[in-house]
């Protein structure tokens, strides 16, 4: 007669937190002689004297008001450049040791080719870690001099070529006008009170944190006024700006360099897809191979619940006072799943991800009611 058997198996399904990439950035640029080379994890406690030197320098200036902008919870890297290696290999070299949301490259880009290559080690590191990744760049300051300085026209022909011809829809390009735009920026970004699918230009995440009363100079003495912000933010650039009559210092789109009509023309697009792929990724590596996947109705329809995962998560909203705080993006609708199989052996998902309507241009129409509601 058989004997009886008794097994007990543990199955993983997959329901465990996602790791929080997002919000943490790396730093990239030349140092001041203190811990070049190394890769230093940075907070809202970091002596950034005793880490990056005492002697001022254009990346501890960023980062100092990137942690200022950023608030409470801030977590960084960083990578002091010696002046020899190049940016390129030490973002190579932290992409084996950290996993970060976006690079901040603090050396001004001085050539076209210096955005193309960010945006070809976007695509590199996708290709090598599956890790989806933006840049922000900056560009050189104005020379203010009134003798061998420069006028704002001058400046903005100057740096316009920079961007002009150029497709980059995971990097951005901040000028350096008040000396701290591209690390207040960065803070911005990573400040936790808000969501990745905020806009920079929400006004309601309070105003930019700095020494930005002081307005910077041409040669001439020409105050940076709206004009000169807009004709930047016309070309592609990220930049700050102010509102007539109300206080305080704001920041425009998070503008990308996609081409006209793409999808990521603005930041705040692609960081909620980038998300949703960091998410998606582990799943679809978690089915390979398994035949829970397949083709019959009832595994499409369980495996469409099963990639749904992400944008559910992404979705919750919060309700409180009668106000809605939505989530990230908004709740998946049926079909925003479709599994597709062109193969035995081969197996496609498209996932549709919607960010809610956002208000950047507001129009209010006030009139007159001269009705006569005198009694008769």
């Amino acid at each position: 007669m058989a004997l009886g058997i008794v097994q007990v198996n543990k199955l993983n399904l997959m329901q465990g937190e996602f790791d929080e990439v997002e919000n943490y950035f790396l730093f990239v640029g030349r140092g001041s002689g203190v811990n070049e080379g190394k890769l230093l994890s940075l907070n809202n406690d970091s002596d950034l004297d005793t880490l990056l030197g005492e002697t001022p320098s254009v990346l501890k200036t960023q980062i100092d008001h990137a942690r200022t902008n950023a608030g409470q919870n801030w977590n960084a890297c960083v990578i002091p450049l010696d002046g020899v290696m190049p940016w390129d290999e030490a973002v190579d070299y932290a992409m084996t040791q950290v996993t970060v949301e976006a690079v901040i490259v603090t050396d001004p880009v001085t050539v076209a080719a210096d955005v193309e290559a960010m945006q070809a080690k976007v695509v590199n590191i996708m290709g090598q870690y599956m890790r989806p990744i933006w840049f922000m760049g900056t560009t050189r300051a104005l020379d203010p001099d009134p003798d061998s300085g420069e006028a704002w026209s001058d400046f903005t022909a100057a740096i316009k070529p920079l961007i002009a011809a150029v497709a980059a829809d995971s990097v951005m390009i901040v000028p350096s006008l008040w000396g701290f735009d591209q690390g207040t920026l960065a803070g911005r970004l990573a400040n936790k009170s808000v969501t990745i699918a905020d806009t920079p230009m929400r006004v309601a995440t309070g105003a930019l944190l700095g020494a930005w009363t002081t307005k910077p100079k041409d040669n001439a003495g020409r105050v940076i006024d709206m004009a000169i912000l807009k004709e930047l933010a016309d070309a592609r650039f990220s930049v700050p700006q102010w509102y007539p009559d109300y206080p305080g210092m704001y920041w425009g789109d998070g503008a990308l360099l996609d081409v006209e009509g793409g999808d990521f023309r603005v930041v705040e697009n692609l960081r909620v897809v980038q998300k949703a792929m960091r998410r998606v990724y582990p799943l679809a590596v978690y089915r390979v191979g398994d035949r829970k996947l397949n083709s019959t109705p009832a595994s499409i329809a369980m495996n469409q619940n099963y990639f749904m995962r992400p944008l559910r998560e992404m979705s919750r909203s919060v309700q409180i006072m009668g106000s809605t705080f939505p989530g990230e993006v908004k709740p998946p609708q049926d079909g925003d799943i479709v599994i597709s199989w062109p193969m035995r052996t081969k197996v496609e998902i498209y996932m549709v991800v919607r960010p809610y309507n956002c208000p950047k241009s507001i129009t209010c129409n006030v009139m007159l009611d001269l009705t006569n509601y005198a009694e008769a």
